[in-house]
């Protein structure tokens, strides 16, 4: 675990990138180090590289974006701590990751069965209900720019994944989240939290039986390898929240701050705008290699799903606010 006592040298290394408040770009190069942990040929991936190009071009050079994927310097429990200590300036953890800052309201993108596609989506994450959560990150030292998306979940194990019965004792594999530990416990599982960069070994050794995930993460983490079965349920959403460290952020000189806006805003359209199309072809790759069955849930099996997972809403509506759900499903006009 990092803390201010362990962590002297890192934080200090990282001062040394801090930018000057003059605002000339003659200055000394601004450099914006960008971990995340998921690999490069994803959606987020993607759109971290379309960002580091942008920045360093709408810049003219004065800014040198360094990106260091699949947790090359931080695992998802202490990248945030790396963010708010300033060893880190730029990160675009999942939704989940919110909640132990005690920002639980952010579980509201765990909820099962919330979301029927992007365009409900989209109601949240680009209207007001998603500007106010990235506000309640203010107050943590971390200012949030934009939600990027990945994409639907599907349902993984070693042995077939049709009805809510058959998860009955299968250990799961989750992120740090209530919510989604209340999600397998609907289902019958057992949920294990683990270190998204410790799952594939996990699986493999059968630590784990099973995980949820995109296509695009299961596929560029050969998930595929060690599952025999997938189920393509879309039950629920990872998504991401694109930030900085905020004492870092605001200190940036102005010119060079609006042109940085500027390429978020441009990464933030490029890839939410190919999350899906990276997704797809990740499940037809997977397909194609054989090494896992996947199969379409029927109208009765959602059905049956739907039925097991709507009451995890009710059960965390204390957790997430029960005033913000009424809100989403008040916007997405949906009955209680």
């Amino acid at each position: 675990m990092l803390n201010r006592r362990n962590f002297t040298r890192l934080a200090g290394a990282a001062v040394i990138g801090l930018p000057a408040l003059h605002p000339a770009r003659a200055e000394a190069r601004i450099t914006i180090k960008f971990s995340h942990v998921v690999a490069p040929d994803t959606p987020k991936g993607k759109a971290a590289d379309r960002f580091r190009e942008l920045a360093e071009k709408y810049t003219e050079g004065a800014v040198n974006v360094e990106i260091y994927p699949g947790s090359q310097l931080y695992k998802d429990k202490v990248e945030l701590e790396a963010l708010q200590l300033g060893a880190v300036q730029m990160l675009a953890p999942s939704l989940a990751k919110f909640s132990p800052l005690g920002a639980q309201q952010f579980e509201l993108f765990d909820l099962p069965v919330l979301f029927d596609g992007r365009e409900s989506l989209r109601k949240i994450t680009e209207g007001e209900i998603g500007e106010e959560l990235l506000k309640m990150l203010e107050p943590r030292g971390i200012e949030g720019l934009a939600f990027w998306d990945n994409g639907f979940k599907i349902m993984s194990a070693n042995s077939p994944l049709h009805w809510p019965g058959d998860f009955k004792g299968l250990k799961m594999r989750i992120q740090a989240s209530k919510t989604l530990e209340a999600q397998m416990l609907a289902l019958g599982a057992m949920p294990q939290v683990l270190a998204f960069s410790e799952v594939y070994q996990a699986l493999a050794t059968g630590i784990v039986d099973g995980t949820e995930n995109p296509p695009s993460n299961m596929f560029t983490q050969n998930m595929h390898e060690v599952q025999k079965h997938a189920t393509i349920s879309r039950h629920g959403y990872i998504g991401y929240a694109l930030i900085v460290n905020q004492a870092y952020w605001k200190n940036l000189p102005g010119d060079i701050r609006t042109e940085l806006d500027r390429a978020v805003l441009e990464a933030t359209e490029y890839g939410n705008s190919i999350a899906e199309q990276v997704n797809d072809e990740a499940l037809e790759a997977m397909k194609a290699l054989g090494t896992t069955r996947f199969h379409e849930l029927t109208g009765e099996e959602r059905a049956a799903w739907l039925a097991a997972l709507k009451p995890v809403h009710e059960q965390m509506a204390d957790r997430i606010g029960p005033d913000l759900i009424q809100q989403v499903y008040d916007e997405l006009e949906l009955d209680r």
